[in-house]
């Protein structure tokens, strides 16, 4: 029987295509992960099993750490390979490079929801456009009009709490991401949305979700797929997670559009002050009034944004004040120093006009958050994309290699830091700023954290007025987190502590 050539054709190209693939690109990849230990693999999965969930993926990192060395590969499923890094030398190298700017290909499975905006785009030319355009939004002197913000959005938490006032046990993460929502959409996005005096959230609830499925799907070899995982539940479930998000950050898009277009109809409004300095513009009047290149940014575009930062600006900023107000509740005289330090400033006052100044005062305070960031860092792991050849310490590493940085690996190093577990912020007191990427909460280089400072001016805020309101004690019965990572670091079990007001 005659057989087409074309089909001959098509036959040989389905084989010979595997092959190509594999020689030019795999088998190199394979080659160099061979100079580095690998934890022991199953057959097809490799160590996926290892990374089953969130919890089992934290303590797992830090078990290839201890019994491996700080560079370990993994394989993810037949062909998938992963350098886990919290070699010091390494992430310098890494994390200064203004070539290697590429997120990992997890990243992408964030796209439905965040787009291309900041935190996961390419580091290509609209990024660096986009992110020229933003860091404007983080002025000092934009920064100190937020302290206001932060201080009357705090008042409301602190009456919220007052209610738990006694109770032996409460959990306040769901406390604080109401909170940083409100006070996200009240600065950055100049929308008052009053999340506190919501019953539930379902926007704080689809963040959630979102970031399970976004875990789930990176640690399954088949959901990663879109193809596979357009006919999975979850793929329901993100979908109805996506339109309750999306309709949130549209709607205060939305607001604000308004609010600006009716500024601009009132022949009494000036974008000047009464000393005639042009008003800062927060970071949602940046977008809409921005332009990139001469071009205004598209609908798209803004939401995108807005969409990362709605996520960033709240979600990271709820889990470090948590965990931290933890410490605190389990450290008292760490917690006694810091109300000296309060009473140094406002005396016996619990709620003082506090300003800027008084916060960047807070000496003892900073070093408190610096520690609860290094000991329960809000987004332990980083990820890059190696999307070139390039050498490192005399070694090539190939173009195509997935590295995944272990921020939360080297802060609980005890070269670097002594006694790692224990919670002691005069560690910062002696740091000689050596080793500066030991410490990388926000990580570091050309993609380290856009609102780093802003954060800090909110985490420090917070926990000022928290402290001077309420004593803080451990929960009982004792309670034990149990930590896992879902894009960022969570406690399954909640974090529990107990409360009595001053």
């Amino acid at each position: 029987m005659n057989v087409p050539t074309e089909y001959i054709f098509a036959l040989a190209t389905i084989i010979l295509i595997p092959i190509y693939y594999y020689y030019t690109k795999l088998h190199r990849i394979e080659k160099f992960f061979e100079t580095f230990p690998t934890p022991t693999t199953v057959p097809i999965l490799g160590n996926a099993r290892d990374l089953r969930s969130s919890a089992a993926l934290f303590k797992n990192l830090h078990a290839y750490v201890r019994n491996y060395g700080k560079m370990v590969h993994i394989k993810i499923g037949p062909i998938g390979h992963v350098l886990v890094c919290s070699d010091y030398k390494f992430i310098e190298f890494l994390l200064t490079s203004n070539k290697l700017l590429k997120k990992s290909f997890n990243f992408k499975l964030l796209e439905p929801w965040l787009g291309t905006g900041l935190a996961t785009a390419d580091g290509g030319v609209k990024w660096r456009a986009h992110r020229k355009l933003i860091t404007t939004a983080f002025h000092f002197k934009i920064l100190e009009q937020f302290v206001d913000v932060f201080e009357s959005t705090g008042d409301i938490l602190v009456q919220k709490l007052s209610k738990e006032s006694g109770n032996q046990s409460v959990d306040v993460f769901p406390y604080l991401t109401r909170c940083t929502l409100d006070i996200i959409c009240e600065t950055a996005m100049g929308t008052k949305v009053d999340t506190q005096n919501s019953e539930a959230s379902s926007y704080v609830q689809s963040v959630k979700t979102m970031c399970k499925i976004f875990l789930s799907r990176t640690m399954s070899i088949l959901k990663r797929y879109d193809c596979i995982f357009r006919f999975t539940k979850d793929y329901e479930i993100q979908q109805k997670c996506l339109k309750i998000l999306h309709g949130y950050t549209n709607n205060v898009i939305d607001s604000k559009r308004r609010e600006l277009e009716e500024k601009r109809k009132d022949k009494k409004w000036r974008d000047v002050d009464d000393l005639g300095r042009r008003k800062k513009k927060v970071f949602l009047d940046l977008l809409l009034e921005g332009t990139v290149d001469g071009q205004s940014m598209s609908d798209k575009e803004i939401r995108e944004e807005v969409d990362t930062f709605m996520f960033g600006g709240h979600d990271t900023t709820a889990t470090a004040v948590s965990f931290i107000l933890y410490c605190l509740a389990n450290n008292k005289e760490v917690q006694d120093k810091v109300l000296e330090e309060q009473k140094e400033l406002f005396g016996n006052e619990k709620n003082p006009k506090v300003t800027y100044s008084n916060i960047q005062e807070m000496k003892y305070l900073e070093n408190v958050v610096k520690e609860g960031l290094r000991l329960y860092s809000p987004v332990p792991l980083f990820s890059r994309r190696i999307d070139q050849d390039v050498e490192y310490d005399g070694t090539i590493i190939p173009k195509g290699v997935g590295v995944l940085i272990f921020g939360h690996g080297i802060h609980m190093d005890p070269q670097y830091y002594p006694n790692p577990e224990k919670f002691d912020p005069s560690r910062f007191e002696n740091l000689d700023g050596r080793y500066p990427f030991a410490f990388i909460p926000f990580s570091a280089g050309p993609r380290n954290c856009i609102g780093q400072k802003y954060a800090m001016l909110e985490i420090k805020c917070l926990l000022s007025k928290i402290v001077r309101n309420f004593e803080l004690f451990p929960a009982s019965p004792h309670h034990e987190m149990m930590l896992a990572v879902e894009i960022v670091l969570k406690s399954l079990t909640g974090v529990k502590i107990s409360l009595k007001s001053r």
